[in-house]
């Protein structure tokens, strides 16, 4: 797979100057988690899930989230899991006929289910990329990793994977990590588990729901996760203390946006015009306004701005902007190679090929690295080419 795979080459070729590059469940985790994008969640009470993830993936998802805890009822865990172990073999049944599924995790509850589901899933546990898990905490990770470890060295299990390992995504949602007198406590624990597990940890992704429900918050389709400042101040010391650009750092994924329906509007549109300018690019606009999305592509611009790479998505229709905003621009890409070339490993200063910016070779290098990796991943636009073409593209499919 990869991203705007779902887009003819020819189009391809016209909107990149370097093409996002093929990845499957067996590439390094480096890739895997740069590649995530909008990882699309959903319910795993759908009965026609597996009809659900062939569609999404003619629609560029390239990661989704089968979800066991939050998004059903207690009362529906039971048949929810004999539901997805049904999907999984109908997806394993039509892979390859029907195309290649994307990335798929399951989110539990608690950590009997992985090994359970592991088991259940037979053979269509090559499909299975690995586990989300809830609430996580130095206190919790325990049992969870020990479930996974388990899971994954059954002889059946590790006959399937031929090697492959099983993924946690830990999500950081716990009140403990939200109150200001425990938050540094626990986020200590959580770095040192994580640190201890690095081979299994694939990303970290934020809850930012549970953190706004702890104070009876929510934010309107007007504002991101970082006008609700005590939200912010959290997502803050979780980069400070887990993404940090040193080695010791991990990809931490941007939080969910709710809203995919037009809601009343107290304040004016986000999205200027003059990016907008030409041919029917003012529709898309339009379009994304009248759906709340211009509030979804400045949380993703702060996402990214703070630290932040791919994103929990609720509905297919956020995917192609998170995907469309994560490609490298020509002018980063341009800036980055020259940062990163070997002659410059003294340091120094230089004025970017744009001629608009001062390059400091040692301060700038790991925004350099960084921005190489999602290029890897995600693409670099030719010169030309902006959002507003790749949003386009992706949403043409």
């Amino acid at each position: 797979m990869r991203h705007f795979g779902h887009v003819s080459p020819a189009v391809r070729a016209g909107l990149f100057h370097q093409e996002p590059c093929t990845f499957d469940a067996a590439s390094p985790a480096r890739v895997l988690a740069a590649a995530l994008g909008a990882t699309l969640y959903s319910p795993a009470t759908r009965p026609s899930l597996a009809d659900a993830v062939f569609k999404q993936v003619g629609r560029g998802v390239v990661s989704m989230v089968l979800c066991l805890e939050d998004s059903i009822d207690d009362g529906e865990v039971t048949a929810a899991e004999e539901n997805l172990v049904a999907q999984f073999a109908a997806i394993d049944a039509r892979a390859g006929r029907d195309g290649d599924p994307p990335l798929l995790f399951i989110r539990v509850r608690e950590p009997g289910q992985i090994t359970d589901l592991v088991k259940r899933l037979g053979p269509a546990v090559r499909l299975l990329s690995g586990f989300v898990l809830p609430k996580f905490t130095e206190r919790r990770g325990g049992p969870f990793l020990e479930a996974l470890a388990e899971a994954e060295s059954c002889p059946e299990t590790a006959a399937v994977l031929d090697g492959r390992p099983l993924y946690a995504m830990p999500v950081l949602e716990s009140p403990e990590l939200l109150h200001l007198e425990t938050r540094a406590e626990t986020l200590a624990g959580i770095a040192r588990f994580v640190a201890a597990h690095r081979e299994r940890i694939l990303a970290l992704r934020l809850g930012v729901t549970d953190f706004c429900s702890a104070y009876g918050l929510r934010r309107s389709p007007d504002m991101t996760a970082y006008d609700v400042q005590i939200v912010a101040h959290v997502i803050a010391d979780v980069v400070n203390v887990l993404g940090r650009a040193d080695g010791t750092g991990f990809t931490i994924t941007g939080p969910v946006w709710e809203y995919f329906r037009l809601q009343e509007r107290m304040f004016k549109p986000q999205l200027r015009r003059s990016p907008f300018m030409e041919g029917r690019a003012d529709e898309l606009r339009t379009a994304l306004i009248e759906h709340d999305l211009d509030g979804l592509l400045r949380e993703i611009e702060l996402d990214r701005a703070n630290g932040l790479l791919g994103k929990t998505c609720i509905h297919p229709s956020h995917v192609q902007p998170v995907h469309a905003l994560s490609v490298v621009s020509h002018e980063e890409y341009s800036d980055a190679r020259d940062i990163l070339r070997p002659e410059r490993n003294g340091g120094g200063v230089m004025r970017s090929a744009y001629t608009n910016k001062m390059n400091e070779v040692k301060p700038h290098r790991a925004w350099a690295e960084r921005t190489l990796q999602r290029a890897e991943v995600f693409g670099v636009a030719k010169a030309d080419v902006g959002f507003v073409e790749l949003l386009a593209a992706g949403l043409a499919g």
